[in-house]
């Protein structure tokens, strides 16, 4: 049987880049997901948002909120830390919107982030590779202390308009095309905007939904947006209590199945993306019955190392 897609009510004629964010579709998985029975998997792909990720959410309803109580004005630049997929979407909606942007980010990140980000406009500094996430974070915090006047600084790990962008938007779409069949949400876990935002939206519509966070299973790991909570900086907006289970995913499992969702569904996706997969998968197999819900948080073509803009070269 061919996968259905559901599709949400995506506007045709838009007024501005920032009314495309959101409103995502839901994918069925089809060749992966073969052999589950009454068991439906199915994908959120939020890399058809305009900066490409899931981070365009909780980055429009931060710098919203923070226009709303006089936080952020046209003076001030918005600085924060970020692994990448945040940080293009602030360089994309500062650009959209006029407002200068300013990001911290560990001097590892692929060198398509850096390049994407910079074709926004915005201004990077970077961190210790070694110090990974927390490493810029400690960075962006002693820059916006320093300098609190110049700054505005979202602090996307802290902001409860992180978790809200997915309250009302990622999880109510989700019930609106599921609605009482889905049975477990799966999502990997770095910021956890993402899973607490959802989750809630989600055990709002029915106690029963299992809400599961992904995490990579190594401290040091390849899995570029997600925490080893155990050996990170923890989220402020994080609730352990509000997620039913914790599943540690492999790098190798989650590149591994990024490949395979190239090869077998078409979706060319991140190793983050690739987590979450196998995790909802795993999910997927203990049951006899249910619908299964996760993330696709990017694009694969973020992880490659694109060829350097040449404007001088006659071609």
């Amino acid at each position: 049987m061919t996968p259905a897609l559901a599709r949400g009510p995506r506007a045709l004629r838009l007024a501005h880049v920032v009314d495309a964010v959101g409103n995502t579709p839901l994918l069925r998985l089809g060749r992966i997901a073969e052999g589950l029975g009454d068991v439906e998997v199915w994908i959120k792909l939020e890399f058809m948002n305009p900066g490409g990720s899931v981070k365009d959410r909780a980055a429009l309803q931060m710098i919203r909120d923070a226009e709303r109580d006089g936080q952020l004005t046209p003076e001030k630049i918005l600085v924060d830390s970020t692994s990448g997929n945040t940080g293009v979407a602030y360089a994309m909606l500062g650009a959209a919107l006029g407002y200068r942007v300013l990001l911290v980010m560990p001097e590892n990140v692929t060198v398509a982030r850096k390049n994407i980000t910079r074709a926004y406009g915005c201004e990077i500094v970077y961190s210790d590779p070694l110090e990974g996430s927390d490493g810029a974070i400690h960075r962006v915090r002693e820059l916006a202390a320093a300098d609190p006047d110049r700054y505005f600084y979202p602090d996307q790990y802290s902001n409860p308009s992180n978790a809200l962008a997915h309250y009302l938007g990622t999880g109510a779409e989700i019930v609106a095309d599921v609605g009482d069949r889905i049975t477990h949400f799966v999502t990997g876990m770095g910021t956890t905007g993402t899973i607490m935002g959802v989750g809630r939206r989600l055990k709002e519509h029915r106690r029963d939904i299992e809400v599961i966070g992904v995490e990579p299973a190594e401290a040091l790991h390849g899995l570029e947006g997600l925490k080893h909570l155990a050996t990170s900086l923890v989220p402020a907006i994080y609730r352990r209590e509000e997620i039913d289970e914790v599943l540690p995913v492999s790098t190798d499992d989650g590149w591994d199945m990024a490949d395979r969702l190239a090869a077998a569904e078409g979706i060319h996706v991140g190793h983050s993306t690739g987590a979450n997969v196998f995790a909802a998968l795993q999910v997927s197999r203990r049951l006899k019955k249910g619908c299964v819900v996760t993330i696709a948080c990017d694009r694969g073509d973020r992880y490659f190392a694109p060829m350097k803009w040449e404007k001088r070269h006659e071609w």
